[in-house]
């Protein structure tokens, strides 16, 4: 291999796993009050009740979807090509309306930052270039290539902290790009609101009830009411 695919793809992803589990550490000790969605329900819900459960599911089934071991290569292209292809246009289509709604609803445009805009382009860029890649390999477009031999070997092999670059070094272009889009998105995860997606709400579980009490027929404290 030449030194600039040992850089892509040797050394880059164990760049990207360091970026994302220091920089998650460091969102999560120093800005925890940042640790959020920044949620938009408020301002608009009608576009938002389709869009995200269109995008969230969706995007539960791709990643779901990465890894089919223990099946034959006929039947994992079929799967590729039904289950693959539907997941990735409803994740496409849930985080366009996204978008969509963000552009065109005042308030929400408004809250919009420049580092949400920067998220969306690596998003999206990376779900398109995931859908070229799947096509590609379940023969829509070219011959079809079975990625199980060469791309998932290569990216287990990064974390049994035995790279095997050079398998990636012949793969289609579709799928080098792919892979690079995606340690991008990982690279810049921590530092927009996508950290949410590694959130559980455990503390509602056993926090204690919040109490609400009434103003009509009494009086707050001992103030004559006026």
């Amino acid at each position: 291999m030449t030194s600039s695919q040992v850089l892509l793809w040797d050394v880059l992803p164990y760049v990207t796993v360091a970026v994302f589990v220091v920089g998650m550490f460091w969102r999560f000790r120093y800005d925890k009050f940042g640790w959020t969605t920044r949620s938009s329900q408020l301002y608009e819900r009608s576009l938002l009740r389709i869009a995200s459960p269109l995008f969230h599911l969706g995007m539960l089934a791709v990643v779901g979807g990465h890894e089919a071991a223990g099946i034959s290569e006929h039947f994992y292209h079929l799967n590729a090509v039904a289950l693959g292809a539907v997941a990735g246009a409803a994740t496409l289509v849930g985080v366009a309306m996204l978008v969509y709604r963000r552009r065109t609803t005042g308030p929400v445009f408004a809250a919009t930052t420049k580092n949400d805009k920067a998220m969306y382009l690596f998003l999206v860029g990376a779900i398109c270039l995931g859908l070229v890649a799947t096509m590609t390999g379940a023969g829509v477009l070219g011959d079809g290539y079975n990625y199980r031999e060469t791309v998932s070997v290569w990216f287990r092999s990064i974390f049994m902290l035995q790279p095997q670059g050079e398998l990636m070094a012949d793969t289609p272009m579709a799928f080098r790009v792919h892979a690079l889009s995606g340690m991008a998105l990982f690279i810049i995860w921590p530092f927009t609101r996508l950290v949410h997606a590694f959130s559980a709400p455990l503390g509602y579980i056993f926090r204690p009830y919040v109490v609400y009490r009434t103003r009509s027929g009494s009086t707050a404290g001992n103030r004559t009411p006026r």
